[in-house]
C-alpha cells in the first residue's frame, strides 16, 4: 500500500494542479487533507484554509456527500457520483452547479473526490456531440459532392453540344440556363470539396495579421455604416498552421456577422470586434492546453436564430435565404484542422464566435 500523501503538494499530489477540475483529497468524515489549485481558485480560500476544515462544510447539502463518502470509504462502492452545489467566497457568492464523483483511493482512510462544473462538463459533452458529427458530416458530404460531380459534368457537356446544334433563339435559353446551373453548382461542389483536397500549407502564423486581413477586406466591402474594433493581445505568440485557411476561417465568421448586421449596417451603428486573448489551462476536445489562443468574432446583431442555434456548424443549414449553409461548416474543419474548436455564445444584441487553436 502507498504511503499517504502528507502536507500540501507531498507525496505527488501536485500533479494535481496541473487538472482543471478540482480535487480534494479527504478522510472518510469529510476533514479535507489535500486540494488542488482549481479548488482554491474556485471556492476562494488557501488551500492551507480549506485543508484546516471539512470538505462537508462547502457543499450547500452536505449529507450527500457525506454518505458518500462512508460508501466509498467501506468499500461497498468502488464510485459514486451525484449533482451539488459548492459555496463560494466572499460570503454572499453565487453557488456553483457541481458535478461530484467520490473515489476510492490506495491510500488507507483516504477518498478522492473530484468536482466539474457542470457548465464545463456540458460544454464538454457538446464539443464532443459537435467534433463527431463534424467528423460524420464531412465524409458524408465528400461522399455525396464525388456522386454528384460525375453526372454534373455530363449534363453540362451534353447541354453544350445541344447547344451547338440547335438554331431556335428561345430553345438556346433553355440551354444556357443548364449550363449556368450546372456551373452553379459545379462550384458549390467545388466548396464542399476544397477542404478535403487542398493542402495543409504549414508556416509560422501570426494572429494579428490574420486578423488585420480580414479587417481589410470586411471594411472594403462595407466602407460605410460598419465599424470595425479590434482587441489584441500582442503577447501571443506565433504557431505552426495554415495561415490561408485560418483567414478563410475568420472571413466566414466575420461575413456570416455582416449578413446579420444588414439591418444596422443600413442604420449606420453595426459594430464588429475582433478580440485575442491567451486562455490558460484551456480545456477543450476533450484535452487540456497550457495555452490557448482565443480570438473573440463578436458582432451587435439581432443572434442566430433559436431553431438553428445547435446546427449552424452543420452543412448546408444557413438563417438567410439565399445562403449556402457553408461558410460556418468549412470555418470549424479549417480549426479543427489545427486541433481547435469555434464556440458560439448568441444572444438578441450580441453574438461571440470564439475561435480557440492551441499555441506552442
Amino acid at each position: 500500500m502507498n504511503e499517504a500523501p502528507g502536507p500540501a503538494g507531498a507525496g505527488g499530489f501536485e500533479a494535481f494542479d496541473q487538472l482543471a477540475t478540482m480535487i480534494a483529497l479527504v478522510a472518510p468524515d469529510g476533514r479535507c487533507l489535500q486540494a488542488n489549485a482549481a479548488l482554491e481558485n474556485v471556492v476562494g480560500v488557501s488551500r492551507r484554509a480549506l485543508q484546516r476544515g471539512s470538505l462537508l462544510e462547502w457543499l450547500a447539502d452536505a449529507a450527500q456527500l457525506s454518505e458518500n463518502l462512508w460508501l466509498v470509504a467501506r468499500n461497498q462502492v468502488a464510485t459514486s457520483r451525484f449533482d451539488a452545489s459548492l459555496r463560494r467566497m466572499p460570503a454572499g457568492s453565487a453557488d456553483l452547479p457541481v458535478h461530484v464523483i467520490v473515489t476510492q483511493t490506495d491510500w488507507p482512510d483516504r477518498v478522492l473526490v473530484e468536482m466539474i462544473e457542470i457548465e464545463q462538463q456540458v460544454r464538454l459533452d457538446r464539443e464532443e456531440r459537435t467534433h463527431g458529427l463534424a467528423q460524420a458530416n464531412k465524409e458524408l458530404v465528400r461522399n455525396l459532392a464525388h456522386e454528384i460531380k460525375n453526372p454534373l459534368g455530363g449534363i453540362r457537356g451534353a447541354a453544350q453540344l445541344l447547344a451547338m446544334e440547335i438554331t431556335s433563339r428561345e430553345l438556346t435559353e433553355y440551354t444556357r440556363i443548364i449550363i449556368q446551373e450546372a456551373d452553379r453548382l459545379q462550384a458549390l461542389v467545388d466548396r464542399l470539396l476544397a477542404p478535403h483536397r487542398r493542402p495543409h500549407v504549414v508556416a509560422d502564423v501570426n494572429i494579428h495579421e490574420v486578423c488585420e486581413r480580414v479587417r481589410s477586406l470586411i471594411l472594403a466591402e462595407f466602407p460605410r455604416g460598419l465599424v470595425v474594433t479590434r482587441d489584441y493581445d500582442t503577447s501571443i505568440p506565433e504557431f505552426r498552421g495554415d495561415r490561408e485557411q485560418l483567414i478563410q476561417a475568420v472571413l466566414n465568421i466575420a461575413h456570416n456577422a455582416t449578413h446579420a448586421l444588414a439591418e444596422r449596417i443600413a442604420a449606420g451603428d453595426a459594430v464588429l470586434a475582433l478580440r485575442t486573448r491567451v486562455a490558460r489551462q484551456a480545456t477543450f476536445s476533450r484535452q487540456r492546453y497550457r495555452l490557448a489562443l482565443e480570438l473573440h468574432i463578436e458582432d451587435n446583431g439581432p443572434g442566430v436564430p433559436e431553431d438553428i442555434r445547435d446546427r449552424i456548424f452543420h452543412p448546408l443549414v444557413s438563417g438567410r435565404e439565399g445562403g449556402s449553409g457553408l461558410g460556418l461548416t468549412l470555418a470549424q474543419t479549417f480549426v479543427q484542422q489545427h486541433q481547435g474548436t469555434i464556440e458560439c455564445d448568441s444572444v438578441p444584441g450580441r453574438t461571440d464566435f470564439t475561435i480557440l487553436i492551441p499555441l506552442p
